[in-house]
């Protein structure tokens, strides 16, 4: 697997000796796995610090579920939501802080209060000044690949070529990025597993991760309880699962495994204990076997 080492103001991030671990804290009330539980700054900042405590290496804050057919949040609200969260984190967890959000002057806001890498599942493009944003706090970017947006892509995404239309989509917006004046060497790309994809196109992608891995920078995955894995497990199972049940993270752990194995450096989940063991054991495999 390469490695990259990401550098940005006093930090340092080494990616592909281990896989890292992206935790996840939605603060808000209809993300589709834990909408609502950590709404309140309190809640929010508990879980983060929990999670820091089972092993993730970045905390990934959002204030605006990105679920398929959610509804936007104003720009007022999406800042009320995460800022205090970002604030008390950024003095009181040493893993640095990602702000999921798709608007400059969230990310801005975000950065400004301690958060240290953009994630953007409109890969720098829903929002003009989203770039300029990023270039100007020299940090580190996640760009996604999506087909529409979450209130239109699950409506009937198809793919001629799949892998080399999500490739060539993260290609030009690398390009982009750079041509806006962003580092190359800060920029993660994601291929927006559960974005505008089928569960086919889901499992697709993800067994095919490697050819993503020429374009020269790392890999962020982010399976997680998503409907792909309770759609397929819920046929097996004959009812319907919901996010939180056993069968669908143990669903989730395959995923992941998947991906670690096809060349994913940073890893996005709800449960990082169980992460962790698991792609502990991977990194020590893969080793062994390098």
């Amino acid at each position: 697997m390469s490695t990259f080492t990401l550098r940005w103001r006093n930090r340092e991030l080494v990616l592909g000796n281990r896989t890292a671990i992206m935790g996840i804290v939605n603060v808000t009330p209809d993300s589709f796995s834990d909408g609502g539980r950590y709404l309140g700054v309190e809640a929010a900042v508990a879980q983060a610090r929990r999670l820091v405590k089972d092993g993730a290496d970045i905390i990934d804050i959002g204030g605006e579920s990105t679920r398929p057919y959610a509804a936007d949040v104003p720009l007022e609200k999406e800042i009320e939501r995460v800022l205090p969260v970002i604030r008390q984190l950024a003095v009181s967890i040493p893993v640095p802080i990602s702000i999921d959000t798709t608007k400059a002057v969230v990310a801005d806001a975000a950065l400004e209060a301690g958060a240290a890498i953009i994630n953007d599942i409109g890969a720098l493009g829903n929002d003009s000044e989203m770039p300029a944003v990023a270039a100007r706090h020299q940090v580190p970017v996640i760009i996604m690949h999506m087909q529409g947006t979450p209130r239109t892509m699950q409506d009937n995404p198809v793919y001629t070529d799949l892998i080399g239309e999500v490739r060539q989509f993260l290609k030009d917006a690398m390009a982009r990025a750079i041509a806006a004046g962003v580092a190359g060497h800060r920029i993660i790309i994601d291929p927006g597993i559960g974005f505008g994809k089928t569960a086919a196109h889901n499992m697709a992608l993800i067994g095919n991760l490697s050819q993503l891995c020429d374009l020269g920078a790392p890999i962020l995955v982010g399976p997680s309880r998503k409907a792909f894995i309770r759609k397929f497990l819920s046929a097996e199972a004959g009812t319907d699962l919901s996010a939180d049940r056993p069968e669908v993270e143990t669903g989730t752990q395959a995923a992941v495994a998947a991906a670690v194995m096809q060349g994913a450096h940073i890893v996005r989940v709800h449960n990082v204990a169980n992460t962790r063991a698991m792609v502990r054991m991977l990194d020590a495999i893969r080793h062994a076997a390098a």
